[in-house]
């Protein structure tokens, strides 16, 4: 619990002292709308996919989509690997421009996440890192050739049952992320963003959850001294392929 503690701590001073210095903050609200699916492999390998759609709510605009695709393996009891490849498709930061085009970005990660059980609460240390590929690009058009950065993202996560009956349940979950850009590109805004987060996941059976959430991000922009505060509603769609080894 202290660990957990103080990831929250290091994530509001963190987001705190970014606003001090901070010309302009823009208060946004969105919704992110995911379908996650886990097909295992083996008993200890498993692929995880993802479809995310990110929209602004006032005024009505797409955001971005995402599609990322990962291979996890659980290499113990406590430890558990990731590699995989993402494809961002950004449309616009701001829901008041529509840009007549989209940036693609592609992104490679890898993680490492540690998993406890204390009190029948359990935590996950995720250690990720990601090199990000973004096209370049101006107000008006895309530009030939890429930027390049390195993003570090930590987030302590806690899940726990609130309710359970036979095959259905109730789940809890609260976490705080934390992430970092580092690379020639990225001189300004080594601060990313904060991410806390909280949800409630009902599942139909161990196949099938459905998971409503909040998640509040304060994020510096490119500029780094100008903000993102985004208030996110966050549904996502739980699908688990059941194979009997």
């Amino acid at each position: 619990m202290k660990i957990f503690k103080f990831v929250f701590i290091l994530g509001f001073i963190s987001s705190f002292l970014s606003a001090q210095n901070q010309k302009k903050t823009d208060q946004q609200t969105l919704t992110w709308i995911r379908y996650y699916n886990i097909f295992p492999l083996t008993e200890k390998w498993a692929l995880h996919s993802e479809f995310d759609n990110r929209s602004f709510v006032n005024p009505i605009h797409q955001n971005l989509f995402v599609v990322r695709v990962q291979g996890r393996f659980r290499a113990s009891k406590i430890i558990d690997l990731g590699g995989g490849v993402a494809y961002f498709n950004v449309n616009t930061q701001d829901p008041d421009i529509d840009p007549d085009f989209s940036i693609p970005e592609y992104r490679i990660q890898q993680d490492i996440t540690f998993i406890n059980d204390i009190a029948k609460i359990t935590f996950h240390n995720r250690f990720q890192l990601e090199e990000r590929f973004t096209q370049k690009a101006s107000k008006i058009d895309l530009l030939d050739g890429y930027t390049f950065a390195y993003r570090f993202r930590y987030r302590l996560q806690s899940t726990f049952d609130l309710w359970k009956k036979e095959k259905q349940s109730l789940k809890g979950t609260i976490s705080d992320e934390i992430m970092f850009n580092f690379g020639k590109d990225n001189k300004r805004n080594t601060f990313d963003q904060n991410r806390l987060y909280a949800a409630l996941r009902y599942h139909i059976n161990p196949n099938i959850g459905l998971e409503l959430g909040y998640l509040k991000s304060f994020q510096r922009r490119a500029s780094g001294v100008d903000f993102y505060d985004r208030d996110i509603i966050r549904f996502t769609f739980y699908h688990r392929i059941d194979r009997r080894f």
